[in-house]
């Protein structure tokens, strides 16, 4: 594997992998490693754009549009991560996975569909290592609550998130070599830990 990987922080809402890309940053920074951090989407400025009609609580697309905006999204960052790519270690928060998460196993768009127009896009990036964060219904709704600002995407029924979540497990099981399972019902401060000497070990 490459000392300058790309790392993925997947999970559904209130799990956390926003929290620990951050803090795995931080960690980076400090020790003078070469890195940068996106989201999806977000991004790079068109992505970030992007990103704020998804989620903007007065949208109303339905799934199809949902989907090939968030590739747009996507699309719009490729270069950003090409012009990175063993130069500088890439972390990002949500990707390919979220995906097939989110559009397939909980919206029911169709598999393939979403798998060839991303595969198009990446045209052969890799993800090194991906964070798997999960979390329990209520501790999803507790924090959750707490957040001053919910987007649309934080507002979706328990049932839809059960599926996203199960969605996300049977991709890890595909590739288990390649991923971290993180329980965020447990102490966030353990889970730090766990990430971080899995991060060090990578890089």
């Amino acid at each position: 594997m490459s000392k300058k990987p790309i790392i993925v922080f997947e999970g559904i809402e209130g799990t956390g992998k926003s929290h620990h890309i951050n803090k795995v940053a931080n960690f980076l920074k400090k020790n003078n490693k070469k890195f940068i951090k996106i989201r999806e989407p977000g991004g790079s400025s068109n992505s970030e754009k992007i990103r704020k009609l998804i989620l903007n609580n007065k949208s109303t697309f339905n799934k199809y549009t949902d989907l090939l905006l968030y590739l747009s999204a996507r699309s719009e960052n490729i270069e950003l991560i090409k012009k990175n790519i063993g130069k500088k270690i890439i972390l990002i928060d949500r990707f390919s996975d979220s995906t097939i998460a989110y559009q397939h196993y909980g919206m029911n768009v169709n598999l393939k569909f979403i798998e060839n127009i991303n595969n198009f896009l990446l045209k052969g990036i890799k993800i090194d290592f991906t964070f798997l964060s999960i979390v329990s219904q209520p501790n999803m709704r507790k924090r959750l609550i707490k957040r001053k600002n919910l987007n649309r995407y934080d507002k979706f029924n328990s049932k839809f998130y059960e599926k996203v979540q199960k969605g996300f497990i049977k991709i890890l099981k595909k590739n288990p070599k390649n991923y971290m399972l993180i329980d965020s019902n447990l102490d966030i401060s353990d889970n730090e830990k766990i990430i971080l000497n899995k991060v060090k070990g990578l890089v």
